[in-house]
């Protein structure tokens, strides 16, 4: 469904089918959008400006056309999953056109009237956020455009602003290049799958998002804010690593681990329930810890503490239906808190130990080089799976990624997904750190 919307101060939203003399733009409708889409746009033509949202972080590429003359946008890693739009519009602004480019590549065209022409060097691009972007035009002028100059002319666009997550980490670029990679994984067998991928470099702050802000279904990813909250008791004095749990009737539950098939009353230490919460993702155990630490509702309060707002609990374990949420920015936004030792302090070594102790190996891991490390959690619930870690490569590199993916109920394409981005972003910076090794 679409809008049409006139441009004002405070623009009028029509129903469809019904137009104004004066109609400037248009806007995808509000409901629900697929990922990696573009989410809305709209043309002022008294302001010749073209403005657009999208579902994840982007870097757009613009260039002026010749014969006839035209701003091309190319949004990398956007598919259209729309109408294609064929929009014409009065004046020295003649029509929009909107159409899928490529398998993973947006396109919008603005048009000018025959005989128009503009400055490419007063073409003005600006991000007012990640995902939102807006194209300035100077005032088109008559005047026929050169017939020779028939090679598109670049214009500039500027990185988006870099989330330094309140200052833990440096203010690096968008990685354009491995982004579009990424993006150009959605082919084939994994043309289905609804990705989120985000992903920091430690050293230089450099990153990359796709639907990096998109919330999903947690699965088991949530012991590892629960693990963190845990550590913070302990080094509160709250709990004690040896005091002792025992396994009520109200805790036990199937899905994962071992401790469901022991009888009720079956007692453990603090440390060894942690240990299988996460090593094993036992679920029982889980259910133990967020009792013991006092409910759900003091760990969403934790979690809210920390700057999460879409890092949620509101179910038990196990949570098949997926009502527990997340996304991959904030998922990585927790390990930098954890890595750069905001919310763990004594306790920050035996919680990075424990995450490298994970049992489950097939996804993040299958990715990394020799002699890497990685700590992190793993999350299935059959329409969802996911892993979020903190790597070091040998060099000594750091980096953090979280890949979340929906799919058809167990799908294998993934498994196989998360370990291809994870090989795509080992290799990525293997190679940079080889290439700059050699440039010294």
């Amino acid at each position: 469904m679409w809008t049409q919307t006139q441009t004002s101060q405070r623009p009028v939203v029509l129903l469809p089918g019904v137009f104004l003399s004066t109609v400037t733009g248009i806007l995808l409708a509000s409901a629900p959008a697929a990922a990696d889409t573009l989410k809305s746009w709209q043309l002022d033509s008294r302001q010749q400006s073209l403005e657009f949202t999208t579902d994840q972080s982007i870097q757009p590429s613009v260039q002026l056309v010749a014969n006839p003359s035209r701003v091309v946008i190319d949004l990398p890693g956007i598919r259209l999953k729309r109408p294609k739009v064929n929009q014409p519009y009065s004046g020295s602004i003649s029509r929009v056109r909107i159409a899928q480019f490529n398998a993973y590549t947006t396109r919008m065209v603005i048009e000018l009237a025959p005989g128009y022409q503009v400055n490419p060097q007063q073409v003005k691009v600006r991000s007012q956020s990640p995902t939102q972007w807006v194209v300035q035009l100077p005032n088109p002028q008559p005047g026929a455009s050169s017939r020779t100059e028939s090679q598109p002319q670049a214009i500039a666009v500027p990185l988006p602003p870099a989330d330094t997550f309140g200052g833990l980490i440096p203010a690096g670029r968008s990685l354009t290049w491995l982004q579009q990679r990424l993006a150009g994984l959605r082919t084939g067998s994994y043309a289905s799958l609804g990705p989120g991928i985000y992903f920091v470099d430690l050293d230089n702050g450099n990153y990359l998002s796709l639907n990096g802000e998109k919330t999903f279904a947690t699965a088991s990813i949530i012991k590892l804010p629960i693990l963190i909250a845990f550590f913070q008791d302990v080094e509160a004095g709250k709990i004690k690593l040896d005091e002792t749990l025992v396994m009520g009737r109200d805790v036990i539950v199937g899905g994962s681990g071992y401790m469901q098939d022991l009888p009720p009353g079956s007692k453990f230490s603090a440390r060894q329930t942690v240990n299988n919460m996460i090593t094993t993702s036992d679920n029982t155990a889980t259910n133990m810890i967020i009792k013991r630490m006092g409910g759900i509702d003091v760990l969403n309060q934790r979690f809210r503490s920390w700057g999460l707002q879409r890092t949620v609990m509101r179910n038990w374990l196990p949570d098949l239906k997926g009502t527990n949420t997340t996304t991959a920015k904030e998922l990585v936004q927790l390990m930098a808190l954890l890595e750069q030792g905001k919310l763990l302090q004594g306790t920050k070594p035996e919680a990075i130990d424990i995450l490298r102790r994970v049992k489950n190996r097939k996804l993040l891991p299958v990715g990394l080089g020799s002699g890497a490390t990685i700590a992190h959690k793993t999350g299935d619930i059959g329409f969802l799976l996911g892993d979020a870690g903190i790597v070091q490569m040998p060099t000594g590199k750091r980096y953090l990624v979280a890949v979340l993916v929906e799919s058809a109920y167990d799908d294998p394409a993934a498994r196989d997904y998360i370990q291809d981005v994870s090989r795509i972003v080992y290799t990525y910076l293997n190679q940079t750190a080889t290439q700059s090794s050699s440039e010294r």
